[in-house]
């Protein structure tokens, strides 16, 4: 009976063997994804998932979960530091909390081009910013997503100078940089959650927000919201993260497909947005949304955060030096 039960479990853990082998037994991650599919969070993971499915032979999977089903996207930080989560994709404003050094990229009129984006993120600054998250937030940036500029949008009224804020109700993320800078122009903004956001919208609460075109097109803002004023402020940049727990869990081979995925996918998602963000805009202005610049050349905007905004966060982001070495990076 021993001697059955002992070639019972010797054949068992052969086949497990064969099976794993053979990819039978493929792994399985979760990735959460703080916007609706279709935006660019949505193309950095599937494009992601769809490249890590190649580089392993089918034998790894990546299970998207978007439009926040896996909670909101500070939460994701949290469970993916803690390795309850495999890999998010959210907005940076959203990583900031965890490792300050990171709103360098979120300083107002820092970037402004996407070129300027791609040099931070994929040069020094970047992997400076990519080592301070793995000690600050026990998650490592292992992509990112451009997503354009952060555009703002009212269901009330054309807005071309801050003046022209007084008496809207601005929802933001809970990002002491973006507070900061509405306050700049005169308004006290609305802290609230991007799950409810629509809703805010929809029933009145707050007024208007901020986000990239496509954002606002993947989200369907433009049934809930008239006016979009091209503001400039902030590039959006959504980073991919990976919970480091889990990275080094890994393989050295795994990791290595897993760096090459994310890079490839980085890569994807800038072409992407060349190739879409004016067909988006044409697409919701078809839709009835009407389009304001900014008066001045954006001038009066400018001013009044550089010179109230900028030096409230020196420390934060690691010293007035480290905002002056990047702006002569950027050429200014």
């Amino acid at each position: 009976m021993k001697f059955q039960k002992k070639k019972i479990v010797s054949l068992i853990a052969a086949v497990s063997m064969a099976f794993a082998s053979s990819g039978v037994f493929a792994k399985n991650f979760k990735m959460a994804i703080g916007d609706a599919a279709g935006g660019t969070q949505w193309e950095l993971g599937t494009t992601f998932s769809q490249l890590l499915d190649e580089k392993t032979n089918g034998e790894v999977k990546v299970d998207l979960f978007p439009n926040g089903q896996l909670g909101n996207e500070q939460d994701t930080v949290n469970n993916a530091a803690i390795g309850l989560l495999d890999f998010s994709i959210l907005a940076i404003n959203n990583v900031t909390p965890f490792s300050p050094t990171v709103g360098l990229l979120t300083m107002p009129y820092v970037i402004q081009s996407a070129d300027e984006a791609k040099l931070l993120t994929q040069g020094e600054v970047g992997q400076e910013l990519v080592d301070n998250t793995i000690r600050d937030a026990g998650v490592r940036i292992i992509g990112w997503a451009y997503s354009g500029f952060r555009v703002l949008t009212n269901s009330k009224r054309p807005v071309a100078s801050p003046e022209d804020l007084k008496g809207l109700v601005i929802r933001v993320p809970r990002n002491e940089i973006m507070i900061a800078s509405y306050q700049a122009w005169g308004v006290n903004p609305t802290p609230m959650a991007w799950s409810e956001t629509f809703t805010g919208l929809q029933q009145g609460v707050v007024d208007g927000q901020d986000n990239p075109y496509i954002t606002v097109y993947a989200m369907k803002f433009d049934e809930v919201q008239k006016y979009v004023t091209n503001i400039r402020y902030i590039f959006s940049l959504e980073p991919l993260i990976v919970s480091e727990s889990v990275f080094q869990q890994q393989s050295p081979e795994m990791q290595a497909n897993i760096l090459a995925a994310g890079k490839e996918a980085t890569e994807h998602s800038f072409t992407y947005l060349q190739n879409t963000e004016d067909k988006i805009r044409k697409d919701l202005e078809s839709k009835g949304m009407v389009f304001t610049d900014p008066a001045n050349d954006e001038k009066e905007w400018i001013e009044k955060v550089t010179q109230s905004v900028w030096p409230k966060f020196y420390t934060s982001i690691g010293g007035k030096e480290k905002l002056d070495n990047t702006l002569k990076l950027l050429g200014r």
